[in-house]
């Protein structure tokens, strides 16, 4: 098992080789392999501060939530991705709460907050990581905003459709109506309006559970 995380860590940051034989150690020492099952809440909310998560295999979803319970997503977290808003409790300039759930059986590496806080202060290389791999969420998340902000309701679908397409190389996607509308935070009722109005155009073909994308040219226009 040690060998497994070891190689994760040293395939996976950027920083290990940059490490003093100590802080591997500890490194090595106190992350852990962790699995989620697809629809499990993994941070936010009443969870702890989690820590930074390497995703090996899987699949999450990183989403805000309003006060009314509306989500919206402001990405995925695929194999090879970090995520360092899971540990936003070491983070000062995160002041906003991130909410992340498994859309599917995922398997990641645990790096605990507390250590990698200790990393990132006593390490120029793990800071400068952290600054990095923040800095990319957070166009993410101002990307998730404009969204909300100024686009549409047809126009935020037209844009999640294509994102689903480009993530799993295929034009069909398997959500349903409240799925969909839980992902860009609108109400399903008027989801499944712009749904109908989509499928009667010949831009989409809707079956249970999901839906084909027939024309992805329109989808482009629209947005």
């Amino acid at each position: 098992m040690s060998v497994l995380l070891q190689n994760q860590l040293k395939n996976r940051l950027s920083f290990w080789e940059k490490l003093t034989l100590q802080q591997k150690e500890v490194l090595l020492a106190k992350s852990k392999l962790v699995s989620f099952t697809a629809g499990e809440h993994v941070h936010g909310g009443d969870t702890d501060c989690l820590g930074v998560l390497l995703v090996i295999s899987g699949l999450l979803r990183s989403y805000l939530l309003s006060e009314d319970g509306k989500e919206a997503t402001i990405y995925h977290l695929k194999p090879n991705d970090a995520c360092l808003l899971s540990a936003s409790c070491i983070l000062e300039a995160v002041t906003f709460e991130v909410h992340i759930d498994a859309e599917e059986d995922t398997q990641a590496v645990l790096i605990p907050s507390d250590i990698f806080s200790e990393l990132s202060d006593s390490n120029i290389h793990v800071e400068n990581y952290s600054y990095k791999k923040i800095t990319e969420r957070f166009g993410d998340v101002i990307s998730a905003m404009e969204r909300m902000l100024f686009m549409s309701l047809e126009q935020r679908i037209a844009a999640f459709f294509i994102d689903e397409i480009s993530r799993n190389n295929s034009s069909y996607i398997h959500l349903t109506h409240e799925q969909i509308a839980r992902a860009i935070g609108s109400a399903r009722e008027a989801v499944s309006r712009i749904l109908k109005q989509m499928s009667m155009a010949g831009t989409i073909e809707l079956f249970r559970g999901g839906l084909r994308v027939i024309n992805k040219a329109f989808l482009y226009q629209l947005i």
